[in-house]
């Protein structure tokens, strides 16, 4: 792990040069920005403007909805997993080098995702926010195991992996809330995605150029995560009764489209030209097969796609506590 930390630390100005992708807090946005402000005159008004929009939203697009708050709300076990990555941790809590306060700047900014998302689901009327509040405790709870080691490199190729996955499910979520007739749902959703693409692009940045500064070792933990299989943030999720509510969740949102196993290929692809996999050289053996492995990765997984979507519309529609036991 030495030779991976150091190399870590040593791009400490290259992280420095990028801290500009986070965003000022006086330039950003915050939930209230959006939602009815309770406090001012003509709330009830528009809460019955919200209210009436989301009740044109299908079931299925709020079970996705859902899944996807209770993984962002479950922000305080993603960074402990950054802050268990040697060179990457904020020793103190407070830390002033680069990568700490990149680490305290991510997660200041996805902190509002949850919150926006939950406040939403809470105002529309169309959930029962009791058993999505007790959904995130379990997954925090349970935990979360990205597989990456605690090996830096892994953990920015996963969070790489991780930010453009989330971006495409927001961004899907968003294009068919507004196919819906919410467009207030369609502008929170492109918020959370237009967060999670500049979010993407710094870690992409990052696992970048350690790939440049160590190559050999980089495609070897590139190719780790992939044998690995991306573990969804959201995995351990549970509501206390529903059997592998995870895989049900999935499910619907493979069957809707808004993230499937060609997603999955096609951001295995973007990485892989992203960091120029196949034109680098000099490789060691070892890291010249994972580069041979990595190369043909995506069409395995497309090769599954059609029957993944299948296998997702022959899947009976299953009662979610989530919306009241109503059948996604």
């Amino acid at each position: 792990m030495g030779k991976h930390e150091d190399i870590v630390k040593s791009i400490e100005g290259f992280v420095e040069e990028n801290l500009g992708l986070l965003k000022s807090v006086a330039e950003g946005w915050q939930p209230s920005d959006i939602l009815p402000d309770m406090a001012a005159d003509g709330w009830d008004e528009k809460l019955r403007g919200l209210r009436d929009q989301a009740r044109g939203v299908p079931d299925e697009i709020l079970v996705v909805l859902i899944g996807n708050t209770v993984t962002e709300e479950a922000l305080p076990a993603y960074q402990t997993m950054l802050n268990r990555h040697p060179g990457v941790q904020d020793d103190t809590g407070t830390s002033d080098n680069p990568w700490a306060r990149w680490t305290r700047g991510w997660t200041a900014e996805e902190n509002r995702h949850g919150e926006i998302l939950s406040r939403y689901l809470y105002l529309s009327g169309r959930v029962d926010m009791r058993v999505v509040e007790v959904t995130t405790q379990h997954l925090l709870r349970n935990g979360f195991d990205p597989k990456t080691g605690n090996d830096p490199y892994r953990g920015l190729i996963y969070t790489s992996f991780q930010e453009r996955a989330t971006k495409i499910s927001h961004g899907n979520t968003a294009l068919l809330a507004n196919q819906s007739g919410d467009s207030t749902l369609g502008s929170i959703c492109a918020l959370v995605t237009g967060d999670e693409s500049r979010h993407e692009e710094a870690y992409k940045r990052f696992a970048g150029k350690i790939i440049e500064q160590d190559p050999s070792e980089g495609v070897l933990a590139f190719a780790q995560m992939m044998k690995n299989t991306v573990t969804m943030p959201a995995r351990q999720m549970a509501d206390g009764g529903t059997a592998d509510l995870y895989n049900q969740f999935a499910a619907v949102a493979q069957r809707i489209g808004v993230y499937t196993i060609r997603d999955y290929a096609d951001i295995i692809d973007h990485l892989i030209a992203y960091w120029k996999i196949a034109d680098l050289s000099g490789l060691t053996g070892d890291a010249a097969k994972a580069q041979d492995y990595l190369g043909g990765l995506a069409q395995r997984y497309r090769g599954l796609a059609d029957r993944a979507k299948e296998r997702a519309s022959e899947q009976p529609r299953m009662p979610f506590p989530w919306i009241f036991n109503r059948p996604a």
